[in-house]
């Protein structure tokens, strides 16, 4: 009786395991053929096609030009041998609706990832490509890290940078792959100064940099601290006249002082930027905590306009995506327009 039961419940696994491969084929599919028309106007190679838009795959599938990024967030209730069959399918039906080789979409499992391990390496395959993104180029790596190289999320971000750029110093801090500095760069910043602590990062923006044919004397890049980096820039004469601030959720690297935690922070960090701009200059902050709340008080008197309707890609179905807010040196207002 056992066996028969286990028989029967095993078929029905495997029957709600099809049906719902064949949902999420439907769904992508579906999501593709609208998208495309799009990023093709856009001039864009990288969106999003799939955002958790069904609660019961709780998955995000980018697409990077002729490859597809997987991602599953949430570990179904099911034995580990029932799960293996279950994400093999969810694979091929991502892959299948793609019209792409099972090769070509690298899938990962992001649940259990503790807040700090965003940049964490994976691997040493050296599996690097070029997309382009709006005239753009960038390298991403869909398999050594868990992300890739290129946050698709702050795409519009980036666009507003390059808009703001022109004829300004510009300050990018965390700068990751050196996305943010490569916009204004090309949008004929008089600098750009991108700092992070990684020199892995450091290195992939410096080939960024190169692969826009950009000059390598106008555009620094700091291996450092970045708390340390304002509390050391304060001292100088350096200011800037616009400056980017987007921070992990959280970081305890052993390179660093102490550890960063973005909801704890962010008033200091802002502050400190404050301290940064030139006369007339902008700060942009930008978060992707999802609990992060805005510490309106300690910031009363600093103007904050939230622009992430305007940040927040169309492609992404999660509007929550991150958070961003336009800052201006030297406005003080009493309705500060924080919430």
């Amino acid at each position: 009786m056992d066996s028969q039961q286990n028989n029967t419940s095993d078929a029905a696994s495997e029957d709600q395991t099809v049906r719902q491969a064949e949902m999420f084929a439907n769904r992508i599919a579906k999501n593709y053929k609208h998208l495309k028309k799009w990023a093709k106007n856009a001039d864009v190679e990288c969106f999003r096609i799939y955002d958790r838009d069904i609660p019961e795959l709780p998955f995000a599938l980018d697409l990077y030009s002729d490859r597809a990024h997987l991602q599953e967030y949430s570990k179904p209730v099911m034995d580990v041998r029932a799960q293996r069959r279950w994400l093999t399918a969810m694979h091929e039906a991502a892959a299948g609706a793609l019209k792409l080789p099972l090769q070509s979409v690298v899938l990962k499992q992001r649940h259990g990832q503790r807040p700090n391990e965003q940049y964490r390496k994976l691997a040493a395959s050296a599996q690097d490509f070029v997309v382009q993104e709006g005239g753009h180029r960038f390298i991403v790596n869909l398999t050594d890290h868990l992300d890739t190289g290129l946050f698709l999320d702050h795409r519009q971000t980036r666009a507003l940078v390059g808009s703001l750029a022109r004829g300004r110093r510009v300050l990018n801090l965390f700068c990751y792959t050196g996305t943010f500095s490569v916009y204004a760069a090309k949008s004929h910043a008089a600098s750009t100064t991108s700092v992070d602590l990684s020199k892995t990062y450091l290195d992939w923006a410096r080939r960024n940099f190169e692969l826009n044919r950009l000059e390598p004397g106008r555009n620094r890049l700091v291996q450092a601290d970045v708390v340390r980096f304002i509390e050391e820039e304060r001292k100088s004469k350096d200011r800037y006249e616009l400056i980017v601030l987007d921070p992990p959720s959280f970081s305890n690297s052993k390179r660093m002082q102490g550890v960063l935690d973005v909801q704890r922070d962010h008033v200091a960090l802002v502050r400190g930027c404050l301290s940064l701009l030139a006369p007339g200059g902008e700060l942009l902050f930008s978060t992707n905590l999802r609990s992060f709340k805005l510490d309106a008080g300690a910031l009363a008197e600093v103007q904050m306009t939230e622009i992430s309707e305007q940040t927040v890609p169309p492609d992404f179905r999660n509007r929550r995506i991150h958070r961003c807010w336009r800052i201006q040196e030297g406005l003080r207002t009493r309705d500060s327009g924080l919430r």
